[in-house]
């Protein structure tokens, strides 16, 4: 099951050492600071690190045309797992790494979906 994140308010545990230390990988549920309003947190999941090749859905909504792009040195590439709705790295390109703030790991609340994060089957 993808961990959907209840937008009325889910509660996360968030760690920040894997951030500091470079020990992200995809598929990890990341918290940032949105690119286009700083003061935003924001949660998504990281698709790809520096040096990747992503190829993406440009607009799923309209279309079915991709791109594919190499994640730039310092950058990480972030989606939304709600495809046709969501605000990521399709909109405003590749993530600066500096704005990364952790990876969360368990759920708290709602109480139903306590219990860990994991990584998006392939």
């Amino acid at each position: 099951m993808l961990p959907t994140l209840n937008v009325t308010g889910s509660m996360l545990l968030v760690e920040r050492i894997s951030t500091r230390t470079g020990k992200l990988r995809p598929g990890d549920v990341v918290i940032f600071r949105s690119p286009e309003a700083p003061r935003k947190i924001v949660c998504k999941r990281l698709i790809g690190l520096e040096g990747d090749q992503i190829t993406y859905v440009v607009d799923p909504q309209s279309g079915d045309r991709c791109e594919t792009i190499v994640v730039p040195k310092g950058h990480v590439w972030v989606e939304g797992d709600y495809i046709y709705n969501t605000k990521d790295s399709r909109n405003f390109g590749a993530l600066p790494y500096g704005l990364l703030e952790g990876r969360a790991f368990w759920t708290l609340l709602p109480r139903k979906d306590f219990g860990p994060l994991t990584p998006k089957p392939e």
